[in-house]
């Protein structure tokens, strides 16, 4: 039977936003053998406004996302994160699809993201739901680590 996830904003403090992201840290962490490996400020509730959760039929939470807007009409998607038993099942695409949403709502125009060159299947993601590669920006422009992509809303 399908699953179905239902998309919230919740508080950037909230505990299951924090466990979601602290697994994702871990993850990278392990990919790639440090914790030094995101350019730039790390995200925050003061510059990530917009923090959604993703829960499944039993209310766990099991993917999250969020919006770090940068000048107007541009933002970053920032903490996209499914827990790895999650994958496949189509809520990446859910949070992805509630985050341009959201964007929109704000007057964003065009949405970046960064990932990383050990994040293979992150970029092919992206690359599937209509992000294109870009030239590095801010934080990430000269980093080896990082790939950017981009999407007009």
């Amino acid at each position: 039977m399908p699953q179905s996830f239902s998309i919230h904003r919740e508080p950037w403090e909230a505990a299951d936003g924090a466990r979601l992201r602290a697994a994702q840290r871990a993850e990278l962490d392990a990919r790639y053998g440090s914790d030094d490996h995101e350019p730039g400020t790390a995200p925050t509730a003061d510059d990530v406004p917009v923090f959604l959760v993703a829960r499944d039929d039993a209310g766990r939470a099991v993917a999250c996302g969020g919006l770090r807007p940068l000048e107007p009409g541009r933002a970053e998607v920032k903490r996209m994160y499914v827990e790895p038993d999650r994958r496949g099942s189509g809520v990446a695409t859910l949070v992805l699809r509630a985050i341009e949403d959201e964007a929109r709502a704000l007057g964003v125009r065009r949405l970046l993201l960064e990932t990383g060159t050990l994040q293979p299947e992150a970029l092919r993601f992206y690359l599937r739901e209509g992000y294109e590669r870009i030239e590095n920006f801010g934080p990430y422009a000269g980093e080896e680590l990082s790939i950017c992509c981009a999407r007009d809303l």
